[in-house]
């Protein structure tokens, strides 16, 4: 008994020294989320109204006003096409979230899908599913974009369809995994033997029971195809001059950093910040997952 008291009066000091550091670890984190949120609500936004928004037309070009130092007139300063910078950043950003949100749709949907089907049906659909899934990943997806940017050429359209070939196989890969543990659940069981059809078993049970991790996975992967689509800007096969991208201004203004920094440093402040925030986001989402729904 007296061993007991002992232990637990010892216990007590190291108990309450940890709480302090869990609580300032958890407002720091909070913060983070609330900042990411706030950049990540403040880019979407800006991206919406990108034309009532952006002081200037991004493309008008003044000569008159090249490579002008961030001021009141321009609080991004000019380019070397005399171009405004932030209503370039602002246009860019809303290109790069047109592209990330129909990857994310088509890649998010179609890999799920296909992970569904391998892992709930298994046998020869799983095989060739995975199948697929590793020619794709014996690629990195920034050689497979190029390759498939190079032979269909660079358009909107085709940097889409692209990206979205990139990235399905994630998804495909992570909800197999969960639609394999789900197979054998007892709810599942019992819904197959009540004599329910896979397609409603599929929607009633498995899908539900992987939303979270689908939904952990798309604000994740909202950072990759920004990236991804910013390097292909960046290497001149994604968006097209004169339409902004933030990938394309970083390599038109990297002949002039020492003179004009704001032209390629800006719009990578603002591709850094967006993915840093869709990041954070994921990742307190990813911690914050439930248990399965479906077993009640």
């Amino acid at each position: 008994m007296a061993a007991d008291v002992a232990v637990a009066v010892a216990a007590t000091p190291a108990t309450s020294a940890a709480r302090p550091r869990k609580t300032l670890r958890a407002l720091v984190r909070r913060a983070s989320v609330i900042g990411a949120g706030t950049v990540l609500a403040l880019t979407v936004g800006a991206a919406l109204f990108a034309p009532w928004i952006a002081p200037y037309d991004p493309n008008a070009i003044n000569l008159g006003h090249a490579l002008n130092a961030p001021s009141a007139a321009h609080w991004f300063g000019t380019d070397q096409l005399g171009r405004d910078v932030l209503s370039r950043v602002i246009f860019g950003g809303r290109m790069s979230l047109f592209i990330a949100a129909c990857v994310v749709t088509l890649a998010g949907l179609g890999g799920t899908l296909a992970g569904i089907m391998a892992g709930y049906r298994g046998g020869w659909v799983d095989n060739v599913v995975m199948r697929f899934a590793e020619i794709q990943y014996a690629l990195p997806p920034v050689i497979l974009a190029l390759v498939l940017v190079s032979v269909l050429g660079p358009s909107t359209t085709n940097i889409i369809l692209v990206i979205t070939l990139a990235n399905w196989a994630r998804f495909a890969r992570v909800i197999r995994a969960e639609a394999i543990s789900l197979r054998h659940r007892d709810f599942v069981l019992l819904a197959r033997l009540s004599g329910a059809p896979p397609w409603r078993i599929v929607l009633t049970h498995i899908l539900p029971n992987v939303r979270a991790t689908l939904i952990v996975l798309l604000t994740l992967d909202i950072g990759l195809i920004i990236i991804l689509e910013a390097t292909l800007s960046f290497l001149g096969l994604g968006i097209q001059p004169p339409d902004p991208s933030w990938g394309t201004m970083i390599a038109e203004g990297r002949g002039y950093l020492e003179r004009a920094w704001w032209t390629s440093l800006l719009p990578g402040a603002a591709l850094l910040l967006t993915v840093l925030a869709a990041n954070i986001i994921g990742d307190s989402l990813g911690n914050r997952r439930g248990a399965p729904e479906g077993e009640a």
